[in-house]
Formats: C-alpha cells, structure tokens, sequence
C-alpha cells in the first residue's frame, strides 16, 4: 500500500510558500505596518473566485493586478484562506479582498525575495473564463497604491496614486522571482 503514495512535492512548497505569505502580512498587520524599508508586491489574478474589488479596477485590470503594501494602506485583515487591506486609488478609499489562493506572485523588494504561485488549472480557467479570455494575454499591469520614492526627489506622477508600469514589478531593486520550475525535474 505505501508503494502507491507519492508525495506531491509542488503542492507542499506551494502550501507552504502561501504560508510563509501569510504569516508575512499577519506580522505586518500586527504591526499596524511594514517595519523599516520592507514593503510588498502582491499580483494576483482579479478574476479568480472570490476576489472582491470594485468595478472600476477589475474593469482597468481585467487580467492581473499588482499592489504595493508600504506606507499608506489600512485595516490590514489576515485570514486562514484570504486577506482583505484598504488602499487608495486616484485619491478614492478602496477596501479590496484577495485570496490567497488568487495570488500569482509575493515579493518584497527591501530583501531580495520573491516568489511566484502556481495556480491550479481551474483557478486559471475560471478566471480566464469571467474574463472572456483564453487566460494568454499579456495584461499584467502593476498598480502602485503607495509612491514613497528613497530619494528626496519627486516622482514624475507623485499627484497620482496610482502607477502603472508593462507589468515589471521589480523598479530596480533587485527583487529575485523564484520559480519552482527551476526545482523539477525533467
């Protein structure tokens, strides 16, 4: 009988990666912010079960969207399966409610660190599906709810909330993006 299991090695990282996210965003709402110059990036897929945002962002960012936790977010809430966090966008107080599960990506810019989430087939497909898409669009926009520059000088769009960039969530600091992929076999 113990010949039959196989461990599944990509859902236990998984798991225990999401975890580590989780735990991340726990400390920080105890907190009641990041501490020093830790901040985050967190992409997920706007269409996925259960992600509650307003109309106007799943209309702007059909696909995916990214969204910095530094300085100005609150209520921070961090539950089991999903956390829920208030943002601005364009001056508008916007409370967003995002599953872990609908996560594509977590980086913390300050450190180095990053990962990006698997998701299952059906996550994928239902999200392609709301969106009327075939899921291989290239609409991977980031959304900065928070533009507090290193430097003293000031940001061409500092009177804007948001920013949005071609989808690369790196701004130069260097954050490493770990796939699992580079761990299988093949």
């Amino acid at each position: 009988m113990s010949e039959d299991v196989e461990f599944d090695y990509d859902f236990l990282m998984q798991n225990a990666l999401r975890g580590l996210m989780r735990d991340v965003l726990s400390m920080v709402a105890e907190l009641g912010d990041a501490p020093g110059e830790h901040h985050f990036f967190v992409e997920y897929l706007t269409g996925a079960p259960d992600v509650d945002i307003p109309d106007f962002l799943r209309e702007e960012y059909p696909e995916r969207m990214t969204i910095v936790l530094q300085h100005q977010f609150e209520d921070l809430q961090v539950n089991e399966d999903d956390f829920t966090v208030t943002l601005w966008f364009k001056g508008k107080r916007t409370r967003l409610h995002i599953p872990f599960d609908a996560v594509t990506s977590f980086a913390d810019p300050s450190v180095q660190f990053g990962v990006r989430f698997e998701l299952a087939e059906a996550m994928a497909d239902a999200a392609s599906e709301k969106d009327g898409e075939d899921g291989d669009s290239a609409n991977n926009e980031t959304v900065h709810a928070d533009i507090t520059p290193k430097d003293t000088s000031t940001p061409k769009d500092a009177s804007d909330d948001t920013d949005q960039s071609d989808g690369d969530t790196n701004d130069g600091d260097g954050a490493d993006i770990v796939s699992l992929d580079a761990f299988r076999k093949k």
